[in-house]
C-alpha cells in the first residue's frame, strides 16, 4: 500500500464533529479540483449519502466485523483506484466497537486494516491542557492504530486556540495540530430518529458546501493533511482485484446480461454501495427504479432488489402508486427472485397503521401482516444470521452477516411463513427471521453482501434460472 495519501477522520466519542469536518475537508479538496475518494467506517447508510453529494463519488462502507480483514483492504483498495486522496469517516468513538474487549467494528479497526493515519476530532469546549491529556491518552492505546494529530472543533477564541496549540505541544509533540474549528452552529446539519437525515432529504444546499469549504481552507492545514500517507507496509490481499463490470461488457458478452430491477429514489436509498458492484461482478445488469415515480417494474426484469430507506414518509405516495404495487404482486407470483431488507421489507408487508405522527397506508401486501411505527427505536446492532434452507441468496448452512436498525415492527407473521434465518448477536441467539413467500425473501437486517460472496452469485444464478424459465 505505496504511494497511497488519505487519513481516517476519527474522534473520542460521538457528537464531536466528525461528519461536519469531514464533510467541509471533502468539499474544500473537490474545490480545489482534487479527486476525493470517500468512505465510512460501519454500517451506516446516511454519511455516504453526503459524502456523495459533495464528492460527486460514491462513499464505501468500510467495516471489519461484516466482512473482514482481507475483503475490506480487497474493497478499500479497489475504491481508490487513481490519484484520488482517500477521507475515511469514522464511527463512534475511536475504539468503539462491537463489545469493550475487542475493536471488532470500530475506525481503530479499519485504520489497523487499512494502515490509514487517524485524525482525533476533539471537541474542545470547556477543556485546555485537558486536551492534551486526553489525546496522549489515544495516542498511545493501541499500537496498531497511529494517531497522526488533532483537529480541535468547537473553540471559543482566539486565545482557547493558542492554549490548545501549547498543551498539545507541550505534553504530545508527536503529534500535529491540523487546525481550530470556532463555535458555528449554522454548519449543524439536521437530525432525525436514525442519525442525520438522508442528503435525499436534506440536500445541501450549494452555498451551505461552500460555507463549509471556506471554513476549512480558513481553520485547516489542508495541505498538512493531504501529505498523510497510509503504512506501506501491510501487505496486499491475496484475492485478485476484479474490475466492476459495466453494461458495454455485459452486453458484449456471449450470453445475455441477467436484468435486476433495483429500488432507488428518496423511499430507497439504504443500500451498500459493495452490494451493487458484487452483483455486477456476479454477472448483474442493474436497473434503477423507482416504487415512487415510476409505473411499473423495468421491462425485462429477472430479478427485484428492495433495499431499505424511510417508506414511512413517503407511505401516502407510495400507497397511490397501484399500478408499481401491481407489477410487483405480479413479479413475486410468477418466482421472481426477490430480496428485500428493512424499509424494502416493510414495502412488501399490507401498510403501516396509523400512529400518532403516522397516516395509515397499504402497501404490496406479499407479506400478511401490517407494520407500525414506533416512537422508540426496536432494534439497532449488528446481526449474524445463518441461513435455515436454500434460499435466492445461500444455500442451507451459510453464514451471511448484517446489520439492524429501525423504528418500526410487525405484527405477527403467520406460522405457515417460512423462517430462513437463525440469528444471533455476539453468540446469542435472537431467534428466526428472514420470511419467504415463494421465491421473495425479505427481512429487517440489512445483509452486507461482502461478509459472503456467495450472497451475488447465489441471487444473480436465481435471476438466471427465473430468466431461463421465461423463455
Amino acid at each position: 500500500m505505496s504511494d497511497m495519501n488519505g487519513f481516517l477522520i476519527a474522534a473520542p466519542q460521538s457528537g464531536s464533529g466528525k461528519t461536519t469536518v469531514c464533510l467541509a475537508i471533502m468539499a474544500a479538496l473537490a474545490r480545489r479540483g482534487m479527486a476525493v475518494a470517500p468512505f465510512k467506517c460501519g454500517p451506516d447508510f446516511i454519511d455516504p449519502g453526503y459524502h456523495r453529494a459533495v464528492t460527486g463519488r460514491h462513499s464505501i462502507n468500510l467495516d471489519g466485523w461484516m466482512c473482514g480483514e482481507e475483503y475490506v483492504r480487497q474493497t478499500f483498495l479497489t475504491a481508490l483506484a487513481g490519484k484520488a486522496i482517500a477521507v475515511i469517516e469514522g464511527v463512534m468513538g475511536l475504539f468503539d466497537g462491537i463489545a469493550a474487549s475487542s475493536t471488532d467494528g470500530s475506525s481503530a479497526q479499519i485504520a489497523a486494516m487499512t494502515g490509514a493515519p487517524v485524525v482525533l476530532v476533539v471537541n474542545a469546549r470547556g477543556m485546555a491542557a485537558s486536551a492534551a491529556a486526553l489525546v496522549k491518552g489515544f495516542t498511545g492505546f493501541d499500537p496498531r492504530v497511529g494517531v497522526a494529530g488533532v483537529i480541535f472543533n468547537n473553540v471559543g477564541s482566539d486565545a482557547h486556540a493558542a492554549l490548545l496549540k501549547e498543551a498539545l505541544a507541550s505534553h504530545c509533540p508527536e503529534s500535529t495540530c491540523f487546525g481550530c474549528i470556532p463555535r458555528d452552529e449554522a454548519l449543524a446539519i439536521p437530525s432525525r430518529h436514525l442519525g442525520l437525515v438522508t442528503a435525499d432529504d436534506n440536500p445541501l444546499s450549494a452555498e451551505f458546501t461552500g460555507r463549509l469549504a471556506d471554513m476549512a481552507e480558513r481553520c485547516l492545514d489542508l495541505d498538512g493533511l493531504c501529505q498523510l500517507g497510509f503504512d506501506s507496509t501491510l501487505p496486499l490481499p491475496s484475492t485478485p482485484l476484479r474490475e466492476r463490470k459495466s453494461h458495454a461488457r455485459l452486453l458484449s458478452g456471449a450470453e445475455a446480461p441477467v436484468r435486476i430491477a433495483v429500488a432507488r429514489d428518496s423511499a430507497f436509498c439504504f443500500m451498500y454501495e459493495d452490494n451493487l458492484r458484487l452483483l455486477e461482478e456476479a454477472g448483474a445488469e442493474l436497473t434503477f427504479f423507482s416504487p415512487l415515480n415510476d409505473a411499473a417494474l423495468p421491462a425485462d426484469s429477472h430479478g427485484i432488489y428492495l433495499p431499505g430507506g424511510y417508506p414511512e414518509l413517503f407511505a401516502a405516495q407510495l400507497d397511490k402508486n397501484g399500478t408499481m404495487k401491481e407489477s410487483i404482486r405480479t413479479a413475486i407470483v410468477k418466482e421472481m427472485p426477490v430480496y428485500a431488507e428493512c424499509g424494502g421489507f416493510v414495502y412488501l408487508t399490507e401498510g403501516i397503521d396509523a400512529s400518532e405522527n403516522q397516516a395509515s397506508a397499504d402497501f404490496v401486501g406479499v407479506f400478511p401482516v401490517r407494520c407500525r411505527m414506533l416512537p422508540r427505536r426496536k432494534a439497532l446492532g449488528y446481526r449474524q444470521a445463518e441461513l435455515a434452507g436454500d434460499v435466492a441468496i445461500g444455500k442451507k448452512g451459510a453464514v451471511v452477516r448484517g446489520h439492524e436498525f429501525h423504528y418500526s415492527e410487525i405484527g405477527t407473521m403467520p406460522a405457515e411463513v417460512e423462517r430462513c434465518y437463525q440469528v444471533s448477536r455476539q453468540g446469542v441467539t435472537l431467534g428466526t427471521e428472514g420470511y419467504r413467500i415463494r421465491n421473495c425473501l425479505a427481512s429487517y437486517i440489512h445483509l452486507h453482501f461482502g461478509s459472503n460472496r456467495d450472497i451475488a452469485t447465489t441471487f444473480v444464478t436465481a435471476c438466471r434460472e427465473q430468466r431461463q424459465s421465461k423463455k
